[in-house]
């Protein structure tokens, strides 16, 4: 499946201490699994001229004070605070000179962030998605970028998850419903 740089994204969702490392307050071993191949997949992006977005859920401690109903820390406990070494992006990944990280505040990296002006004010149409958690992060930012007419395009093999049916539902769901999945394998960058 080939890509154009121009009009291509890599969208690398949530790969942080607190989900990757044994440290992390939501540390998954799937996601500590996922970090080679996604470092892989942005330097290939990096040599191939595409843009690059990394996302990294941040959330200030009195965020669900005065929430009526959602609230991230009843359900997972207190997890990637602001200023936080939890907060912070693995150090095995690059973020490059022209990459854009967003900082987010609920499973959905379009929700109340700048994304959707960055991607489009770029021209960018194809979003490669990678990241962690399968079913949560990564399953709400791509269902919102096919929403917005994104091509929203899963990598497998670059994609965290806590249990392996949870990333097989998400897949499954995205493939049926919004998207489409592939292997890291299959992707090439137009010259």
């Amino acid at each position: 499946m080939e890509f154009d740089p121009d009009s291509t994204a890599v969208v690398v969702v949530d790969m942080q201490n607190g989900f990757c490392k044994p440290d992390g307050a939501l540390y998954a071993p799937g996601s500590e699994a996922a970090i080679e191949p996604v470092a892989s997949l942005v330097d290939r992006a990096h040599d191939a001229g595409v843009r690059v977005v990394f996302t990294r859920d941040v959330h200030p401690p009195e965020q669900f004070d005065e929430n009526h109903y959602y609230d991230e820390f009843e359900r997972w406990g207190e997890h990637v605070l602001e200023d936080s070494w939890e907060a912070e992006l693995v150090e095995e990944l690059t973020v490059g000179e022209h990459d854009h990280v967003v900082e987010k505040h609920t499973y959905d990296a379009f929700h109340e962030t700048e994304l959707d002006g960055w991607l489009s004010a770029r021209g960018i149409d194809d979003l490669l998605v990678c990241g962690t958690l399968a079913n949560v992060c990564v399953l709400h930012t791509a269902g919102s970028a096919g929403l917005r007419d994104y091509r929203p395009v899963l990598v497998e093999d670059c994609i965290g998850a806590i249990e392996d049916g949870h990333k097989e539902y998400a897949l499954e769901h995205a493939d049926w419903l919004f998207g489409e999945v592939v292997q890291r394998s299959e992707i090439a960058f137009a010259d």
